[in-house]
C-alpha cells in the first residue's frame, strides 16, 4: 500500500483530536505530507474517525489530484495543499472546529498572547483570516496566505488551522491554540489582563526552537 505508515499516522491524529474535543462528529480534516514524494495523505471527506482504516485515507499531490484511494478527499484538500505549496517547512496540518479557538474565529479576532507557550510554540497572536466558503480554493489561497511563518491561523466563523514540520506537531498546536484561546477568553473580564509583547514572542519562539524538546 501506498505510503501506509503515514495512512496510519493520519488516523491516529484524527482520533486524537476527537478524543481531545477539538473536533465534533466527523467535522476538521487531518494531512501529512511525505518527505521523499511529496504525497500528501489527507481524512477522506464525512466518514466517522473511529471507523477509518489506512484504504480510506486518500493520497493527493501538491495540486490536490488524487494518486491512490478508494474514497473521496476531504473537501478541504485545497486547503491543506495551498499551505503545503505556500510553506515548505510543513510536514503536517490538523483543522480543527475547538470550541475556544472557534469562538475567536467567530468573532474575527485573533487569540491574543496571554500565556508564554503560544508565543513559544506558535509566534505570537493567533491571526483570524478573513472569510470566504469552506472548500473553496478562494479560502485556500486566503488561508495560507494569512498563516504567514506562523504556525496556526484562525479562519473567519470556521475554525482553526494549526501546522508544523510533522502531524504530531500540528495536533500539539492545536491543542496549545485551544488551550490558549481559553484562557484569554477567561481573562478578558478580569480587566487585568497583561499580553506579551512581540518583542517578547520572538524571543520566546527563538528560546523554544533552540531548547525544548530532546
Amino acid at each position: 500500500m501506498l505510503l501506509e505508515s503515514l495512512r496510519k499516522k493520519v488516523i491516529e491524529i484524527a482520533q486524537k483530536a476527537q478524543a481531545e474535543k477539538l473536533i465534533p462528529l466527523t467535522m476538521g480534516n487531518f494531512s501529512a505530507k511525505d518527505k521523499t514524494t511529496g504525497l500528501i495523505a489527507v481524512t477522506p471527506s464525512g466518514m466517522p474517525y473511529e471507523t477509518l482504516i489506512p484504504e480510506d485515507i486518500v493520497i493527493v499531490d501538491a495540486a490536490g489530484k488524487i494518486i491512490d484511494g478508494i474514497r473521496k478527499p476531504s473537501i478541504e484538500t485545497p486547503l491543506h495543499c495551498a499551505v503545503y505549496r505556500k510553506r515548505l517547512d510543513i510536514g503536517g496540518i490538523a483543522h480543527t472546529h475547538s470550541t475556544f479557538a472557534t469562538a475567536w474565529a467567530a468573532c474575527h479576532k485573533p487569540v491574543p498572547v496571554v500565556v508564554a507557550k503560544l508565543a513559544s510554540f506558535i509566534g505570537g497572536p493567533v491571526e483570524c483570516a478573513p472569510y470566504r466558503p469552506m472548500g473553496s480554493e478562494e479560502l485556500a489561497l486566503t488561508v495560507a496566505d494569512s498563516l504567514k511563518d506562523r504556525h496556526a491561523v484562525l479562519m473567519a466563523n470556521h475554525g482553526l488551522l494549526a501546522a508544523g514540520p510533522d502531524l504530531d506537531t500540528a495536533f500539539n498546536n492545536a491543542v496549545i491554540v485551544e488551550e490558549g484561546a481559553k484562557i484569554a477568553y477567561f481573562a478578558m473580564p478580569l480587566e487585568q489582563v497583561k499580553y506579551i509583547s512581540e518583542e517578547e514572542c520572538t524571543v520566546l519562539r527563538a528560546i523554544a526552537l533552540a531548547k525544548y524538546g530532546q
